[in-house]
């Protein structure tokens, strides 16, 4: 995984997490890997990792199961509505982008159907 210097490491991990969540790589009660084994695979310290899961856990995105691990969450209501919020928080960065180069909202939107049709 490449990082952003512009956004700490423990989000970028955990939105990586959350894209794989809701694009379907992880489905609903799957076992997400060791706190040893991601740190391995996103080289990063497994302190973090903690971090990271911990967060999705509060956001009830994961469940542990003390002794088996850490789950993806059973709750397709739950999946459902991060994918809204993901969505949503592209949506708000591709406007601000676009306010920022001078575009109006109704511009952008315009600018989008008219990529869309082509």
């Amino acid at each position: 995984m490449e990082y952003n210097s512009s956004l700490p490491i423990y989000l970028q991990a955990a939105n990586s997490i959350k894209r794989d969540i809701v694009t379907g790589k992880l489905s609903p009660g799957a076992k997400l890997p060791s706190v040893r084994d991601l740190a391995v695979e996103y080289t990063i310290n497994p302190n973090t990792v903690s971090r990271v899961y911990k967060g999705l856990e509060m956001e009830g995105v994961c469940f542990t199961r003390r002794g088996m691990g850490t789950f993806v969450t059973e709750d397709p209501e739950r999946v459902h509505q991060l994918k809204e919020e993901m969505a949503g928080a592209l949506i708000r960065e591709f406007l601000e982008g676009m306010e920022q180069l001078g575009f109006s909202r109704a511009q952008a939107i315009g600018l989008l159907e008219k990529e869309q049709s082509e």
